[in-house]
């Protein structure tokens, strides 16, 4: 079965490019198209409501503009509206949410490390799979601020610096053999972490494996493209200039309010 139809996807600003990398990565001749809620960013000190609300405006948008299937690029949207989406709208849809399985089942100090929103960390949805893992010591942590930061373009800035040293310090005294990053802004943080957590520390985020369920169920269900005449198309209503930062390349990105 073949679909040309674009790939949604949306976030809570730039930072679920990271997941549009692994899905590009993985699938190359599929269109996409990426929405950056920026002017809302960030999602993890709002309501549940509010992040229910603004998924439904994002998911309209995207199928307003033709797409087949959409992939929730944000942690915190997942884990608070995910069922409610899938409840009113048809289309398939892709969550992602902090990999705490892998995690959990390869530590050998059965102690792991959760960065994420507190929308993330405070939803049903995480506290559920927490539960899971009994056995394991998990060290939470909201990343306060690391999302504007990023957002405002001061991704390398003293204060970010700072912050990530605040936050990983007491992972690190807790002995943590995996930190897992649960918000889809963080991996771009991931050289400034290294630089702060011991080599014995392994990383770990969702991005391949939202990308290889989306292939999954694409391929199931609505179907792949066969078309090599794709596009990548990018919409913020935020700084078209942080979101060509983060992308590292030549894309179409425009602006309009949504």
């Amino acid at each position: 079965m073949t679909n040309n139809k674009p790939i949604g996807l949306f976030d809570s600003g730039v930072g679920g490019t990271s997941i549009w990398k692994e899905i590009h990565k993985l699938m190359p001749l599929e269109s996409t198209i990426y929405l950056a809620d920026s002017k809302n960013a960030p999602y993890g000190i709002k309501t549940k409501e509010e992040i229910i609300a603004l998924s439904f405006k994002n998911t309209e948008l995207l199928l307003e503009l033709g797409c087949k299937i959409i992939v929730v690029a944000c942690n915190t949207a997942t884990t608070n509206a995910i069922k409610e989406l899938r409840a009113k709208f048809e289309v398939p849809f892709i969550g992602i949410e902090p990999a705490i399985k892998p995690a959990a089942s390869n530590s050998e100090t059965n102690c792991i490390g959760i960065l994420a929103t507190k929308g993330t960390l405070s939803s049903d949805l995480f506290h559920q799979a927490v539960l899971n893992y009994p056995n394991t010591k998990i060290v939470e942590q909201v990343g306060y601020g690391l999302v504007q930061l990023i957002e405002d373009g001061q991704m390398h800035s003293k204060e970010m610096t700072n912050l990530l040293q605040t936050y990983l310090q007491p992972m690190i005294e807790a002995n943590i053999d995996y930190l897992v990053l649960g918000c889809s802004h963080y991996p771009y943080l991931v050289p400034q972490i290294k630089e702060i957590l011991p080599k014995s520390i392994k990383i770990i985020d969702s991005g391949e494996a939202v990308a290889l369920q989306t292939s999954k169920v694409l391929s199931e269900t609505i179907g792949l493209a066969k078309s090599s005449l794709n596009s990548q198309i990018f919409y913020t209503n935020g700084s078209p200039e942080v979101l060509q930062n983060v992308l590292s390349d030549s894309r179409c990105i425009y602006t309009r309010d949504f």
